[in-house]
């Protein structure tokens, strides 16, 4: 299964974390406004909370997985939220508003999984936060320079959804405890398809 899955979220990325590459986040003014430079912005956020997942095991990866999830998917409802009123397709609305009901779902399964565990751990729900900090303001900024802010909406949400298949990955590695590698399964599933179904979008809205 942890096989499958993997192979599942990959086929669904767009370009291979290794060819994004990149050791710190790089602002987006400071490079091209497209899909590959989107990539290498979110995987360069992301790598300071990876090595730090990296480096545990047990619950206190339990802990950390869930806790930097958490803020993970609430950049994405965020986004999801500041891009619907500029939304125009009635398709891409709706898978806007799917990631905000289905994320708040799994948030609130979370909270839930980490008071079991002994509560969050705030230094790295913080580092997460400030990973993800400036996504909306980034993302509303470039849909009012450009004519299509669904094409934008959904480039950014792509790296966005690689970033936690990228986590849930590690944690089908990494964890022990069934309902961790529940909820990883869960996230790479729901988002691998819908990585798939924006990119069959964009490809045909050329």
């Amino acid at each position: 299964m942890k096989n499958v899955l993997l192979t599942l979220t990959m086929m669904a990325l767009p370009v291979s974390a290794a060819q994004a590459g990149g050791s710190g986040p790089m602002p987006m003014s400071a490079m091209p406004m497209t899909p590959m430079s989107m990539q290498m912005d979110m995987h360069a956020r992301m790598q300071p909370v990876m090595n730090q997942l990296r480096s545990l095991s047990g619950t206190a990866f339990d802990r950390a997985f869930f806790s930097t999830m958490i803020p993970h998917h609430q950049s994405a409802i965020e986004m999801s939220r500041a891009a619907l009123p500029r939304l125009r397709d009635p398709l891409v609305r709706a898978w806007a508003q799917s990631i905000i009901d289905d994320q708040q779902k799994e948030i609130m399964e979370m909270q839930a999984e980490l008071q079991r565990l002994g509560g969050p751990n705030v230094a790295l729900m913080n580092l997460m936060r400030q990973a993800m900090s400036g996504m909306v303001p980034m993302m509303t900024q470039m849909m009012s320079r450009m004519q299509d802010p669904d094409r934008i909406f959904l480039q950014m949400m792509i790296p966005h959804h690689a970033g936690a298949n990228e986590m849930s990955n590690l944690a089908l590695e990494r964890s022990n405890d069934e309902h961790v590698l529940g909820m990883a399964q869960q996230i790479i599933m729901a988002q691998a398809d819908e990585m798939h179904d924006f990119q069959d979008w964009l490809r045909t809205h050329q």
